[in-house]
């Protein structure tokens, strides 16, 4: 299963909240110099516009500045607050589409041994570390793409002397590379086929298994460095902290979340 969620990137300043809309105005007024042509080209009134500007200017300081005359006939320019505001949304938006690419696998399992709020979940694919609400028995795990770690199989860290306590080989599924992000799918076995932290896993494993997916969301650096592509065998690592459970209850619904 994969659980993918959205973002909408805004900034609040003294109460006022500056999103995509008001970025493309900025955009807009610095693109054609004038306040009436942005609003042209934006398809929205001149007035509805000056209005956004000041509403903006009360909270964060002059973001627009009047150039008057000259051979250009004058017209509107971004003032450097007005530069810097755009500056500081794009890093957010930045930031915040790292996190929405970001997607979510889940196992379901039993929670057996406990430490604190920490459990060991018994699944398909293994024992799975996870953080696991106080008295929960039936679980779902879910496990951040961004949380995972690749490497090859030679390399692959301790799970005793790293804090990545959940470690599975599997094969890989499916690429979906992005600009510099690239989304890998992998095929975890089934406990029982020796394809989770074996170093001599099983060559002829149940063609009948049906194999449960992992998603890992790496660098395009980290993807050619481990010459990623179908079939290729990797072992996926992640912390105990990464992998949050959610209580099921007796009609197989969710419940209270870690």
């Amino acid at each position: 299963m994969r659980v993918e969620k959205t973002y909408s990137p805004k900034l609040s300043v003294d109460g006022v909240t500056v999103d995509r809309r008001d970025i493309e105005m900025l955009e807009a007024i610095d693109e054609h110099g004038s306040m009436h042509a942005a609003a042209d080209a934006l398809g929205r009134s001149y007035a509805r516009l000056q209005n956004r500007v000041v509403e903006i200017e009360d909270a964060v300081g002059t973001i627009t500045e009047r150039k008057r005359g000259g051979s250009g006939g004058g017209g509107t320019v971004l003032t450097d607050t007005g530069r810097e505001l755009r500056r500081r949304f794009e890093r957010h938006d930045a930031e915040l589409d790292g996190v929405a690419r970001a997607t979510e696998s889940v196992v379901t399992g039993t929670v057996g041994d406990r430490t604190g709020e920490l459990a060991t979940v018994d699944t398909s694919v293994g024992p799975v570390m996870a953080l696991v609400p106080e008295g929960a028995e039936r679980v779902q795990v879910g496990i951040r793409s961004d949380a995972v770690v690749l490497t090859d199989p030679s390399e692959a860290p301790d799970p005793d002397r790293t804090s990545l306590r959940n470690r599975f080989r599997g094969t890989v599924e499916r690429i979906e590379s992005g600009d510099a992000i690239v989304r890998v799918t992998l095929a975890l076995a089934l406990e029982g086929d020796d394809a989770s932290d074996d170093p001599d896993p099983d060559p002829d494993p149940d063609p009948d298994s049906d194999p449960v997916e992992l998603q890992a969301l790496i660098t395009r650096a980290s993807t050619d460095r481990l010459a990623l592509e179908p079939g290729r065998e990797v072992v996926a690592s992640f912390k105990a902290t990464a992998a949050r459970a959610t209580r099921i209850d007796a009609g197989g619904d969710e419940s209270e979340r870690a």
